[in-house]
């Protein structure tokens, strides 16, 4: 058995460290396994609505508040002619998806994704090739997207019955374009000269765009952090933000470092950070580059499986990990990652939204459901959006096999002034010890507490299922304020959500 151990935290409104971008809190669908096809797409299925999408999961996205989405890849993109996903389906050629080794029928593409992510109340984060591709394919597409009429592209998207433009504001210069397993892989430099001559021509289409570069691949990448620094020496003027990558597994089934792994996370984003402000020191430059962790997630599970796949196949299952309790406390100390830098962290996705490494998985012709990271991403979702405080916190340390000084609280303050609502998350990350936690709320005069939200298992294996759903939370957490402080037990290896509003 563990012990008790003791937390303090102190919270005041004037410890503001930014203000929260909801697109915090996006997510991604690329056309992989069954993302598209069986996933947001089935036109078979009872739930499917008159586009052919399906009811079920655009209920559970709803849930969520999933601000915007990126598509259509991903590594996919890299290889992917968006001329094939538009116009009369009977027209759209079946090709080879190179980047899966799948068989792309094309029965989804732009226009009819915008109509999905506008029933989902989401924007689109649209990619564009610059694996095959570049410059033109890119103007071109951003002329057909939001170009209004009397050009070639605009009136070529409304004789395809979309005469109003999408409007897409948010654009990724490619994906992932430093790594080898990339279809047209570039070296730093030849990815930054053409990032920055696709960014200008498309800003002279749309100068109202907003624009990714790509960062790394992944924090172990040989060429990090000098990646970044050679691609923004390239295009720092042009576009608004660089974007992470990173997934995190367990494979050696050590739960104790799993759950720390977020200290490698911060590290991450606190390298891009410094790298961005050094290329703006280089370049005498007032503008502060922002940054998109564009994925992020859990992925380890179904790489056995997925080795085994015979390829050229329509929508085989693919990274379809089942996601266990441990991943929904390492998803949610993710989460609160970004909010720990809001001032700089103002888009992230976790990939994907369904099926592939999802929060939400699907049966061809069957019910939709909720996988267990599913409820952390929707708490700090729904509750998360306002100004991120810094809180001080005292709390207890301890070792793991690979990190050492590991917080046992990982912790992030959510407060909106607008709706007098103050928000804490924390995760007590020890796997054995429980933790008083005490918060001196005294600059949150007459609040009172409004919901202590608690996601707990004895099971560090649990999973859910169709049939079964072991993992969710409840809203029997003891959290009580008394004398300008709150105080909460939060048992070994478990998520917290803490709403406190001000009395009427």
């Amino acid at each position: 058995m563990g012990t008790r151990k003791k937390a303090n935290m102190t919270i005041d409104p004037s410890f503001v460290i930014g203000e929260i971008d909801p697109r915090i809190y996006g997510s991604f669908i690329e056309h992989l396994g069954r993302a598209v096809y069986g996933g947001v797409y089935e036109p078979d299925h009872a739930s499917a609505t008159k586009e052919g999408f399906r009811q079920d999961v655009l209920d559970l996205v709803k849930e969520l508040h999933v601000p915007i989405v990126r598509y259509p890849g991903g590594n996919m993109v890299s290889g992917y002619n968006w001329e094939d996903g538009v116009g009369p389906l009977e027209n759209r050629p079946k090709k080879l998806e190179l980047a899966w080794r799948v068989l792309e029928p094309n029965y989804v593409g732009t226009n009819e994704f915008a109509t999905w992510a506008k029933q989902a109340n989401a924007e689109v984060m649209m990619a564009v090739n610059l694996g095959t591709r570049g410059v033109d394919a890119a103007r071109n597409l951003l002329e057909y997207c939001n170009h209004p009429e009397g050009s070639y592209y605009s009136d070529l998207r409304a004789s395809h019955g979309y005469k109003q433009p999408h409007r897409i504001k948010t654009w990724c210069l490619g994906n992932e374009m430093d790594g080898p397993w990339q279809i047209g892989h570039k070296t730093a430099e030849e990815y930054g000269r053409l990032a920055n001559e696709t960014a200008k021509a498309m800003r002279l289409v749309d100068p109202s765009i907003e624009l990714v570069a790509c960062g790394s691949s992944n924090i172990d990448m040989p060429t990090f952090p000098e990646w970044e620094a050679t691609t923004l020496e390239h295009t720092y003027e042009e576009v608004d933000y660089i974007s992470l990558h990173q997934y995190y597994g367990n494979t050696s089934n050590d739960s104790a470092s799993y759950l720390a792994k977020t200290l490698e996370m911060d590290r991450f984003i606190e390298t891009v950070i410094a790298t961005c402000d050094y290329i703006k020191a280089k370049k005498r430059s007032k503008k502060t580059m922002y940054l998109s962790f564009d994925e992020w997630n859990v992925w380890y599970h179904s790489r056995e499986a997925d080795s085994k796949m015979e390829p050229w196949s329509i929508a085989p299952p693919q990274l379809e990990d089942v996601y266990n309790f441990e991943d929904a406390l390492l998803v949610g100390s993710m989460l609160m990652s970004f909010l720990k830098r809001a001032d700089r962290v103002k888009m992230a996705c976790l990939a994907q939204l369904v099926n592939v490494i999802a929060p939400i998985m699907t049966e061809n012709g069957g019910p939709a459901w909720r996988q267990t990271i599913f409820y952390p991403y929707m708490h700090v979702s729904v509750f998360g959006r306002g100004v991120s405080l810094q809180p001080v916190v005292q709390t207890p340390h301890y070792d793991t096999k690979a990190y050492t000084d590991v917080p046992q609280l990982d912790t992030a303050v959510v407060y909106n002034e607008e709706s007098e609502q103050l928000t804490i998350f924390g995760l007590n990350r020890h796997l054995d010890d429980s933790l008083t936690v005490t918060i001196d709320v005294r600059g949150f005069e007459s609040y009172q507490i409004k919901e202590h939200i608690v996601l707990e298992n004895k099971d560090l294996k649990a999973v859910n299922t169709k049939r079964n759903e072991q993992v969710k939370p409840h809203s029997n957490g003891d959290a009580k304020v008394g004398d300008g402080k709150v105080t909460a037990h939060f048992s070994a290896a478990s998520w917290h959500v803490i709403r406190l509003e001000k009395r009427s």
